[in-house]
C-alpha cells in the first residue's frame, strides 16, 4: 500500500456472510482442516484467551478476547464475543454476540470487521463435523441433541448437510417448545430423518451415536453411564459431562490442551485434583487431522471431544469469508481514517 492510498476496511454483515456461503457447513470444514493441521504442526501464533467478567454471576455471562495469527503470510485478527446467558428471555436477543477484526500482517492494520456470531455458531459445528468424520463410528445414524438454541440448531444443520446417512435426531431442551420448532425444522427440511422430542436428557442421550450437548449449564448432568458403546459425545458446551466421562472414556480428544486446561473446567479440575493429564490425552483434533494421532480404531471405543473453542478456528473461518466476499464483491468498504 502506498502512503498516498486511504486505508479501508471491508464490513461483513451476517447477511453479507451468509451471501458468500457463511450459512453452509462445506465452507467451515475446509478452512477448519487447514487450520486444524497448521496449529497442530505450530503454524499458528494463539495467545491464552482472556475473560471480561463485569457484570452477571452465570458461567455464560463474560465477553471474551480471542487472538490468533493463522498462515504464511496468512492474517492475523481477533474475534470478541460477548454473551449473557438470559437475553433471550430477557432482551428477546441471541444469547451471544460478536465482532472479528482481521489484520494484514505485513502492516498490521486493520483490513476486514466481520459480525461473528454467525461464523462462531457455524465454526463450533464444523469442528463436530470433522470431529465426526475420525472419531464417530462409520456410518452413524443417530445423534442425541441436548440444548435447542442458535448453537444447537446450527450443529444439527451442519450435521445433516454432512452426512446423508443420519437416520434419527433425538432432541432435548428444557424449553420444550424449542426442541418442538427444531423438530419441525428437520422434518420440514429432512423428510427422510425422523426428529424425535426426548422426554429427558437421559433419553436423548442414551439413543445417540452422536451426542452433542449445547447448553448453558453451570453444573455436569451428563455421567458415563448413559453413553452407549460406539458413541462419539462432542461436548460442545464444556460444563455437561461428568468427570467419569473424562476418566472412563477410551479416548479424550481436545482442541488445544493449554485452552481447555483453564478456567476451573471439568478437565481442569481433575487436573487440579491429579486425576487427569497431558499425558492421558489421546490427541488434539488437528494431530489426527493431520495423520499423526489415530482416530476411531474400535467400533465400539467410546470417545470424548472437549472442543474449548480457539481463535485459530475463527480466524481460519473468517479468511475464507473475507477471500470470497473480496472476490465476488460482497461487502461495504469502509476508510479507516
Amino acid at each position: 500500500m502506498s502512503t498516498e492510498e486511504s486505508p479501508k476496511m471491508l464490513y461483513l454483515s451476517r447477511s453479507d456472510i451468509a451471501a458468500v456461503g457463511g450459512a453452509q457447513a462445506e465452507l467451515y470444514v475446509e478452512a477448519l482442516r487447514a487450520g486444524l493441521i497448521a496449529h497442530a504442526e505450530g503454524k499458528t501464533v494463539q495467545p491464552l484467551k482472556p475473560y471480561l467478567r463485569a457484570a452477571g454471576r452465570h458461567i455464560a455471562d463474560r465477553i471474551i478476547a480471542m487472538p490468533a495469527h493463522v498462515g504464511d503470510p496468512g492474517l492475523s485478527g481477533i474475534k470478541w464475543i460477548g454473551s449473557k446467558h438470559d437475553n433471550p428471555i430477557r432482551r428477546g436477543r441471541e444469547r451471544a454476540s460478536a465482532v472479528i477484526v482481521l489484520n494484514d500482517p505485513e502492516s498490521n492494520y486493520p483490513v476486514a470487521v466481520l459480525e461473528g456470531s454467525l461464523i462462531s455458531a457455524w465454526r463450533t459445528a464444523g469442528v463436530t463435523c470433522l470431529a465426526a468424520r475420525h472419531l464417530a463410528r462409520s456410518g452413524f445414524t443417530d445423534v442425541a441433541l441436548v440444548g435447542c438454541g442458535v448453537i444447537g440448531r446450527t450443529q444439527i444443520t451442519a450435521l445433516l448437510q454432512q452426512f446423508g446417512h443420519i437416520e434419527s435426531v433425538h432432541l432435548y431442551d428444557q424449553q420444550a417448545e424449542a426442541a418442538h420448532a427444531l423438530a419441525e425444522q428437520i422434518s420440514g427440511d429432512h423428510p427422510a430423518v425422523k426428529a424425535r422430542v426426548a422426554g429427558t436428557a437421559e433419553d436423548a442421550v442414551r439413543a445417540g451415536d452422536l451426542v452433542v450437548p449445547c447448553t448453558v449449564t453451570s453444573q455436569p448432568y451428563l455421567p458415563f453411564s448413559w453413553i452407549k458403546p460406539g458413541a462419539l459425545v462432542c461436548n460442545v458446551s464444556i460444563m455437561d459431562v461428568h468427570k467419569d466421562v473424562f476418566l472412563n472414556a477410551d479416548k479424550v480428544v481436545v482442541d488445544d490442551w493449554e485452552q481447555c486446561n483453564r478456567e476451573k473446567k471439568i478437565i481442569n479440575q481433575l487436573v487440579l485434583e491429579g486425576s487427569f493429564s497431558r499425558e492421558q490425552l489421546h490427541a488434539e483434533l488437528g494431530e489426527i487431522l493431520a495423520g499423526t494421532k489415530s482416530g476411531r480404531t474400535d467400533d465400539d471405543e467410546i470417545i470424548l471431544l472437549n472442543p474449548m473453542g480457539m481463535a485459530v478456528e475463527d480466524i481460519a473461518c473468517a479468511g475464507a469469508v473475507y477471500e470470497r466476499a473480496k472476490s465476488r464483491g460482497i461487502g461495504t468498504w469502509l476508510d479507516l481514517y
